[in-house]
């Protein structure tokens, strides 16, 4: 049975793609740091699903290197990793901390950095391998207000081009998504005025989905996008063209 594993999973975006996977039939390991019984209920709903592919959870700082280690020595190899684990922050440049700064970059690239080493071993080897990082739009274009969090998301994008090439050789893809203004719990502190003016800034009129997420998560890591490396999939409703 091909494994998934899929890093912040107990809630939002990374819910919605463990559903997803689970469905297409792929064993999902679910990562969590802190929403435990999130977590434990999303495991109890991903095992009792007909003919899905069952599931299994671990808990893990995706920024220790050593937690991770440890959730990779007992998950095993996995033919698909989701690096969806992150946090977020809107704050003035001006205003933020060094530790504001550190935390945003250790999340939310040093946890892509430890879980792609991590999974990556077992996937040369075998000679396929499908990793799957989430950025942001912001990622793309700046947001004001979210320095660090852009910085950040932009750096897994230029991680994500620059490990495609370096191991796709070995047959392993590397493929980057970059969600537009999605409803998530991530977004709450947007008050409805802004969601109004974001809605209303994109071309298809409505906020994203989780479930808009992990539709891309879906295709990416199934076969149908074998030609498929090193790209920056946009699901942003044409906020970002």
């Amino acid at each position: 049975m091909r494994k998934a594993l899929v890093t912040g999973a107990s809630r939002g975006i990374g819910r919605a793609v463990a559903r997803r996977l689970n469905r297409d039939g792929f064993y999902v390991v679910l990562n969590y740091a802190r929403s435990d019984r999130e977590a434990r209920a999303l495991l109890d709903e991903l095992n009792g699903v007909p003919g899905g592919g069952g599931a299994g959870l671990f808990r893990a700082d995706v920024s220790d290197r050593a937690q991770v280690e440890a959730m990779f020595r007992s998950a095993g190899s996995v033919d698909v990793l989701v690096n969806n684990a992150g946090v977020a922050q809107r704050k003035l440049f001006t205003d933020l901390t060094e530790e504001d700064w550190e935390r945003m970059f250790a999340v939310d690239v040093t946890g892509v950095f430890h879980c792609c080493q991590a999974a990556l071993p077992a996937m040369i080897r075998r000679k396929r391998g499908s990793i799957i990082n989430v950025s942001s739009m912001w990622g793309q274009t700046g947001g004001s207000c979210e320095v660090h969090y852009s910085a950040a998301k932009a750096a897994v994008i230029g991680l994500t081009k620059a490990l495609a090439k370096e191991v796709g050789p070995s047959g392993v893809r590397v493929n980057c998504i970059a969600p537009g203004v999605i409803n998530t719990r991530m977004n709450a502190g947007l008050g409805p005025e802004d969601l109004r003016a974001l809605k209303e800034e994109t071309p298809l009129g409505r906020l994203g989905t989780p479930e808009d997420i992990a539709a891309a998560v879906s295709f990416l890591a199934s076969p149908g996008a074998g030609f498929v490396t090193g790209q920056v999939l946009g699901v942003n409703g044409g906020i970002v063209i």
